[in-house]
């Protein structure tokens, strides 16, 4: 494939799919790296995964209801432990939160060991299905979107707590869309891009800048080549970082 025969009908929308997660990624990723507690998201990612696997295997239902409730709750629970953890053991907080993550890897494949279809599920939940995100999915994901940045924006006071409910429930929508390696991506590396400058909107726009460039070249690169849209993002995004911030320091030293 090639750049004239490039198939837009498939990269819109799911650049419309990548611009919705960016939209809550960027400014809750730099609070992740203001807080220091850098595995959260992966942790809490993989915990909505294993809600989903839950609610697919003994529920059958990939898309109602019940799949949302489930994913938010376990989501959710792994927020309220973060939280209690930070508070009584903020010493080696990140170590627990790393080993949240591993339980929750591990009780995911433990899960689906059995259940048919497993290795495809694995796949979607963590790779991702960007390229086949519907409307009416991106609809609803953009409402949620809307009212978290309305919340998390207004609510200035209530951050402390705020956060992991608004980043819980982020990331439920954000891991069905895009997966968890490019949920974690999301969250961090367009954060690591920004780190440095004092003000908040010069962050903002630095991380929606790079987050967009790495999306829309990730995108196209994937099919051009002919490989998983998610997995070329992630390294998209990893190479426009690691780009602007050389060019970054190049700036500063003239």
């Amino acid at each position: 494939m090639n750049l004239i025969n490039l198939d837009w009908s498939l990269i819109l929308p799911a650049l419309v799919a990548g611009m919705l997660v960016l939209t809550t990624h960027v400014p809750l990723g730099q609070e992740v790296l203001k807080r220091g507690i850098i595995f959260i998201d992966l942790a809490i990612a993989q915990m909505a995964a294993l809600g989903v696997m839950a609610a697919t295997i003994f529920i059958g239902d990939m898309h109602g209801p019940w799949l949302q409730v489930s994913a938010a709750a376990s989501a959710l629970s792994a927020s309220v432990l973060v939280l209690w953890l930070e508070k009584h053991y903020p010493h080696i907080v990140e170590a627990l939160i790393g080993l949240l993550f591993i339980l929750a890897a591990s009780g995911g494949i433990l899960l689906v060991s059995h259940a048919p279809h497993s290795d495809e599920l694995l796949h979607d939940l963590l790779v991702g299905q960007i390229l086949w995100v519907t409307p009416s999915h991106l609809l609803w994901v953009g409402l949620l979107y809307a009212a978290l940045l309305f919340i998390w924006f207004t609510m200035q006071s209530q951050r402390s707590w705020l956060f992991y409910i608004v980043f819980s429930l982020t990331v439920t929508a954000s891991v069905q869309l895009v997966g968890v390696y490019l949920v974690f991506a999301s969250l961090i590396l367009p954060a690591l891009a920004s780190r440095g400058f004092e003000k908040t909107r010069h962050k903002l726009l630095l991380g929606y800048g790079i987050g967009f460039l790495g999306y829309f070249f990730g995108l196209i690169l994937a099919l051009l080549i002919d490989v998983p849209m998610g997995a070329m993002t992630v390294w998209t995004l990893f190479v426009l970082v690691v780009i602007s911030r050389f060019m970054l320091q190049w700036l500063k030293q003239r």
